[in-house]
């Protein structure tokens, strides 16, 4: 297993110096799926429908990914095959009838590993694997191992703030800053999604300023946020709308659900659904601030319909 870090991955890709397979974990999912996306800088803008593709673990079989990685560039030096969520396809659970061909496209893919194509670059960006799996253990001798870890400290915290308005090209005056980490401390997924509700909220202003901290982020929840994330993503309509409903009865305000369902459209969703679900998120952006409607009303037709019951909030 060759370790690295983003900081060091980062100057392969400016460098357009990339190893064959990366291997992204860690407890900081954002990072994780930042990470993987910067990967396509490697590939000339206009060459990127060509030599860049987008797989999803869950919707993915084996064969699918050996026919991917096993493809070679066109009109260019590299290809790039980023897997997200990829637990779904390297332990995926296999029905009776799929054994036989999942074990032996595994196998294939196991090999490759063993001897990747010096034109292509895989990465696989996941969660929590089994390493006990055999081709994880491959994965983990042969790729160039990754790992996206969670903030240990305040600092840490500030870090990851000034990072974020930074790389957005915003601003945030020092002591929004300090208010912001004085409410969410070290947690990261809190840290995160409240930030992207300060910037919903503060689209259009020169600064985001103290105030704007103390009118969206609120105190914590106990219940577990990015449930809805998972619910959406598996398009579990039900789940969602409970979660959404712990939420609404524990105080959290729509602009701040909002902020989180909107992380999740940006990072979690599959590629061919992200334009849609951008358009829907825009109109209750629009819906909320003009005050059209009851909020929770709103919020729950945007969380159907990002789960496919609903295909377009302007038809309710």
């Amino acid at each position: 297993m060759a370790a690295s870090t983003p900081a060091t991955v980062r100057k392969q890709i400016a460098s357009g110096k990339t190893d064959p397979i990366y291997l992204i974990l860690g407890s900081d999912e954002g990072e994780r799926s930042r990470l993987a996306r910067e990967f396509t800088e490697v590939v000339e803008k206009e060459l990127r429908p060509f030599n860049v593709e987008r797989l999803y673990g869950g919707e993915t079989k084996p064969a699918t990914l050996l026919q991917a990685v096993r493809m070679l560039p066109m009109l260019g030096p590299r290809r790039i095959v980023i897997v997200s969520q990829a637990e779904g396809v390297l332990t995926p659970k296999i029905l009776n009838s799929e054994s036989e061909e999942v074990s032996r496209d595994l196998e294939a893919f196991e090999k490759y590993v063993q001897s990747p194509s010096p034109q292509v670059t895989v990465i696989f960006e996941a969660g929590n694997l089994d390493r006990r799996r055999r081709v994880v253990k491959e994965l983990l001798k042969c790729a160039t191992v990754v790992t996206c870890s969670g903030i240990e400290t305040e600092r840490d915290a500030k870090r990851w703030v000034c990072d974020e308005v930074k790389r957005r090209k915003l601003s945030m005056d020092a002591e929004a800053v300090q208010a912001l980490i004085a409410r969410t401390g070290k947690d990261l997924p809190r840290l995160r999604a409240d930030f992207e509700r300060l910037v919903i909220y503060a689209s259009g202003q020169a600064t985001i300023g103290r105030t704007d901290v103390e009118a969206v982020v609120g105190p914590a929840v106990l219940q577990d946020n990015w449930e809805i994330t998972r619910a959406i993503v598996q398009g579990k309509a039900d789940v969602a709308l409970r979660e959404v409903a712990l939420l609404f009865n524990a105080g959290v305000v729509p602009q701040q659900i909002l902020g989180q369902l909107g992380w999740c459209v940006r990072e979690r969703l599959a590629s061919s659904k992200v334009k849609a679900a951008v358009d829907a998120l825009y109109r209750t952006d629009l819906a909320l601030k003009s005050s059209r409607g009851d909020g929770r009303i709103v919020i729950e037709q945007l969380v159907l319909e990002l789960c496919g019951v609903r295909r377009d909030l302007r038809r309710g």
